[in-house]
């Protein structure tokens, strides 16, 4: 007779609520998050990477498919990486803006006022680079991962939550191709870029669009059946 395997189990440590706490717990998280904004004007001003650490710890309790937490996160400070990221990601977004995007793409940057031009790489303290794994290495061993980008993608919305709650400001920052960050990074060949996140504190001169806040209603949405 074929044996099953087994796990170990544990008894879930669950915190019941009641539904008045509930309600306004859930109130509570959106009146905070609705104000996070994307920020392109930052200032200098360091903080204790702990702030950081504790942010990636907190993205990397996202669920994952079959658990593979298939993640990694690599943490820029350095101001010589940060300009050759610059660099590298300004050629791709030259190429962007005056080759390959469509003009219906163009148009709807056009209120953000965006251009190829990413001071913004240098001079916030950090940047976070997300890199989403089709499959990790076991030795010389490949081990396939399973919902990949739907896992990576729920890790950097807890990241992003948790710098939000923390007080730090975030733009989100996708040139494409990024290549060029598994090569300034040293990462290896199993690593495909997701994403690169700027985080600090805005510059006190900081704006943003006026359209920027305006976000579609619940109505608009979601669909209750």
């Amino acid at each position: 007779m074929h044996k099953i395997k087994t796990y170990l189990t544990e008894e879930l440590n669950f915190s019941k609520q009641t539904i008045k706490k509930m309600k306004f717990n859930s109130n509570k998280f959106y009146n905070f998050i609705k104000k996070r904004r994307s920020v392109r004007d930052f200032d200098k001003k360091n903080f204790d990477i702990k702030i950081i650490k504790n942010a990636i710890l907190a993205a990397g309790t996202a669920p994952s498919g079959a658990n593979l937490q298939p993640w990694h996160f690599v943490v820029i400070k350095d101001s010589k990486i940060k300009r050759k990221i610059k660099l590298a990601a300004e050629k791709e977004e030259y190429n962007f803006y005056n080759y390959k995007a469509p003009k219906e793409w163009l148009d709807a940057l056009k209120p953000l006022g965006t251009d190829s031009k990413k001071d913004f790489l240098e001079k916030a303290p950090y940047l976070i680079a997300i890199f989403e794994k089709k499959y990790s290495l076991s030795g010389k061993n490949k081990v396939k991962n399973y919902y990949v980008r739907e896992s990576v993608g729920i890790a950097t919305g807890i990241l992003i939550s948790c710098l939000h709650f923390s007080g730090l400001a975030m733009l989100t920052h996708t040139p494409s191709p990024m290549t060029f960050l598994n090569k300034i990074l040293k990462r290896p060949i199993n690593e495909k870029p997701f994403l690169l996140l700027v985080v600090g504190y805005p510059n006190k001169k900081a704006k943003i669009p006026i359209f920027a806040r305006q976000k579609k209603i619940l109505e608009e949405i979601s669909t209750i059946i």
